[in-house]
């Protein structure tokens, strides 16, 4: 099919699924425009790039079955605080009960603010919502990914290792087959908290924690880091200092430290498509990389891959009020991957099809590929 052709099939796709959208729409799209939207999370190859970030959404079985009949390529489940054998949490103050979420604009894009931090239920509880996602994912329904946070120590306190060792070994129990995939979270409020005063301490634990985990269990871990309240180099440092890890996700939300609230929107992958593009201070092979932040199109899901970034996972664009997305029909976590692959402007696939038209992006055996954006696409693994 030549160039006008995809376009105005893709305008036709677009109008078509807005009534319902094909839970194999990865399949579709290959077929229709020969273009292999296949990703990589942790090293788990996914039918597209697109996740949930962890939060409100991925807290209970009902939201997961919702997106996996969407078509959800995964998804990471509300951050649980770790705890030792007698229960004892010394992030404590992290399992808050959350209040309403409020989704609202910000410049130009939206945002979603809400008081509240960690997994406020019982570890048992989260160790039924993880069976829940073992089950999804050895279904290949959707690849679920619990999320920890674990003991932080000041710079001349050690790490509590008890509570490393039974979360981990608790979480990998109730997975069964290694490995057990896990996202370290390093959440936005921890930014405007007084441990996060000291760059030493932050680096610290981006070089200490993954070995912690890994001594207790066979885990791929990612560090989903924050926006440090430093410069940019600083974050690219942090980058450095987690390379030990297997997968990064940056970068968490911004937070505001007059309303003591953590934000997205424009300023967020204004700085974190800025970050990604300096050079690190030594360029090592680094752990894969998910994007986060601000994403809202397929244009955007583009310029995170270009800049190194296999997969990326979003929050708010699945909250928006119902009239914001284009389709009038389905749940929100279809109408925002609708928008998302199929918008004809600025959806995933016309924005593949623009760079190949102006030379960008080759196919290769009639295909275009989705990881062929990441610029060490062609290096040897």
């Amino acid at each position: 099919m030549n160039h006008s052709g995809s376009r105005a099939s893709l305008a036709k796709d677009f109008e078509r699924f807005k009534r319902e959208l094909p839970r194999d729409f990865p399949a579709h799209v290959r077929d229709a425009y020969r273009i292999n939207l296949a990703a990589r999370y942790l090293g788990r190859r996914i039918p597209h790039p697109v996740g949930k970030g962890s939060g409100q959404l991925s807290l209970n079985a009902g939201q997961l079955e919702t997106d996996a009949e969407a078509g959800l390529a995964f998804a990471v489940l509300k951050t649980v605080i770790a705890q030792d054998a007698a229960g004892a949490q010394s992030m404590a103050a992290w399992a808050i009960h959350e209040t309403k979420m409020k989704v609202e604009r910000r410049g130009a894009g939206w945002t979603v603010t809400w008081k509240g931090r960690g997994w406020d239920r019982s570890f048992e509880d989260y160790l039924v919502l993880v069976r829940v996602g073992r089950d999804l994912t050895r279904a290949n329904r959707l690849l679920t990914v619990p999320s920890v946070k674990y003991h932080l120590p000041r710079l001349d306190e050690p790490f509590r290792d008890d509570e490393y060792a039974f979360t981990t070994r608790a979480l990998a129990q109730a997975w069964g087959e290694p490995p057990l995939l896990l996202e370290k979270d390093f959440s936005p409020t921890l930014a405007g908290d007084r441990l996060a005063d000291e760059k030493q301490q932050i680096l610290r634990w981006l070089r200490e924690v993954p070995q912690r985990i890994r001594a207790h269990g066979d885990v791929r871990i990612a560090m989903k880091l924050m926006n440090a309240r430093f410069d940019d180099d600083f974050q690219r440092e942090m980058m450095e200092a987690a390379s030990n890890a297997d997968g990064l996700v940056v970068f968490n939300r911004l937070f505001d430290s007059k309303q003591g609230v953590a934000y997205g929107g424009p300023e967020l992958s204004d700085r974190n498509l800025r970050v990604l593009d300096g050079p690190p201070a030594h360029p090592p092979i680094r752990p894969s990389l998910s994007g986060t932040g601000n994403i809202h199109s397929g244009r955007m899901i583009v310029e995170y891959a270009r800049r190194g970034c296999s997969s990326v996972q979003l929050h708010t664009f699945f909250q928006l009020p119902l009239e914001a997305y284009p389709a009038t029909d389905g749940s929100r976590t279809q109408r925002a991957l609708h928008a998302l692959i199929f918008d004809p402007r600025d959806g995933l696939i016309a924005t593949l099809l623009h760079l190949a038209e102006t030379g960008v992006l080759e196919r290769r055996d009639g295909e275009l590929h989705f990881l062929d954006l990441l610029p060490d696409a062609h290096r040897p693994r």
